[in-house]
């Protein structure tokens, strides 16, 4: 939904910014110290009213999220100085994603034979990764960073027990469809996604309350965590959740463990998926249906049931082959359907499948903008990670969510996918503008060797 206000955009950006210096010039001359601040204050809240929005409205509207992402935007361009903006870019968490935009646009140009809408639709895609480093420089001066994580947390809570509820009685479900059992909107790969986040990042928050002795809040979080846990092993998972949940687990233990837990963790863990796979029909039906799929012939008929496990992998493929094409500059944004279509000829079976997205990330940027797309992607995932590289709670939420979507993105492509994409672009730029906050005000957070020690301070 971006492409078609960024017309409008540039006029109201215009238009604000003009009367923001008016404003601002009369303010000098008639407004006091503590009008100014409170004006600041007002401007930020409204800011931070819309962030929130945006997050209780992620796990269950396309649309209103990308409408209050336009609204972020228009907020924050006018309340930014070209002076604080050009130190924002200056960081690498910041730019990176900016120069992968700068590509994408770009690549455009040279993606010849490709319709301009399809230019245009696959730009999109990119479109709200401009808004991360705009959400880095405004959380670097709110203070309201937890209530944006506790209002997606809030919102994910209702759609759990929608969730149970739409799983015991399938008619309630505002979209019913076959196969989405328990997943009562969006679909079942957006709701593992937010929910084995909500899961994981509660439990690490309940190792935090633990090592504070606050007991009551560390059960709280822990039960809460095990709602959602419970939902992905009995009602609905995606199967991408196999690999990226046992990542997060493996970086929780890491993070709060130390040798003799961290070895009693994994023995518990084995047994509880012992168990739960024993128990959960959900479970069974998941990674059959893997080994099934695996077996089919690329150029096996496809049936009612799409086998998306072997179609990943000859779109994976085609798509190194595509990259072997052209593998300096790519074939340009929006060309990955077209050169699916133009292989697909004389095809059958899941060879003949037509996609836009070959399910993974860095191919996606490797067909479209060779090397120069995976170098810019993978060092703005590397920059984010080090970015979180302290042991403030906080970074906890930042890089645990930087790496189920590196993960994540190995079977999907997933920041150019809505749901994803967007938690990434708020749990990066609301964690990530905390992080930067409390880094600027102990400076011995800069070196790394005296990160962890620093922040435990804090």
């Amino acid at each position: 939904m971006f492409l078609p206000m960024l017309s409008l955009l540039a006029l109201k950006l215009n238009t604000a910014t003009s009367r923001l210096a008016t404003e601002a010039s009369l303010a000098c001359t008639t407004w006091s110290g503590p009008e100014l601040a409170r004006a600041e204050n007002l401007r930020r809240r409204k800011i931070d009213v819309a962030v929130l929005g945006l997050a209780v409205a992620l796990p269950w509207s396309t649309s209103a999220t990308s409408i209050l992402g336009i609204a972020i935007l228009l907020l924050i361009c006018p309340t930014i100085s070209m002076k604080r903006l050009l130190v924002a870019v200056s960081q690498p968490a910041g730019a990176l994603p900016i120069a992968l935009v700068a590509l994408a646009v770009i690549g455009t140009l040279w993606a010849t034979g490709v319709p301009w809408p399809a230019r245009l639709a696959a730009l999109d895609k990119m479109i709200k990764l401009l808004l991360l480093p705009l959400l880095l420089l405004h959380f670097q001066y709110s203070h309201r960073a937890t209530w944006i994580f506790v209002a997606f947390v809030g919102s994910n809570v209702i759609l759990l027990g929608y969730s149970f509820l739409a799983y015991a009685a399938p008619s309630l479900a505002i979209a019913e469809k076959v196969g989405y059992a328990g997943v009562p909107v969006r679909n079942y790969i957006d709701q593992s996604q937010g929910f084995a986040f909500v899961a994981i990042a509660l439990t690490g928050l309940a190792f935090e309350a633990a090592s504070w002795k606050n007991r009551y809040s560390a059960a709280a979080l822990g039960a809460t965590a095990s709602l959602f846990f419970a939902n992905l092993a009995f009602v609905n998972v995606a199967r991408t959740a196999f690999f990226y949940i046992p990542i997060m687990l493996v970086l929780l233990a890491v993070r709060y463990m130390n040798r003799r837990e961290l070895v009693t963790g994994l023995i518990g863990a084995a047994i509880i998926c012992g168990g739960l796979w024993q128990i959960s029909p959900n479970l069974h039906r998941k990674v059959s249906t893997i080994f099934t799929e695996l077996a089919v012939r690329p150029d096996a008929p496809i049936g009612e049931i799409e086998p998306s496990a072997a179609m990943r992998l000859e779109f994976w493929r085609k798509s190194l082959r595509f990259f072997e094409m052209a593998p300096v500059m790519g074939h340009g944004t929006g060309s990955i359907r077209g050169l699916f279509q133009q292989d697909a000829i004389g095809q059958a079976g899941v060879s003949a499948v037509v996609v836009s997205n070959p399910h993974n990330q860095t191919l996606a940027a490797a067909v479209q903008w060779g090397s120069a797309g995976i170098l810019l992607l993978w060092a703005m995932w590397i920059a984010h990670l080090r970015l979180f590289w302290i042991s403030a709670p906080v970074a906890w939420i930042g890089m645990l969510v930087t790496v189920q979507n590196i993960a994540s993105s190995i079977f999907n492509s997933h920041l150019m996918d809505t749901y994803e994409g967007w938690l990434y672009v708020l749990a990066v730029g609301v964690a990530g503008g905390e992080v930067l906050r409390i880094q600027s005000s102990n400076p011995v957070l800069h070196n790394p060797a005296d990160r962890s020690q620093a922040a435990q301070v804090q």
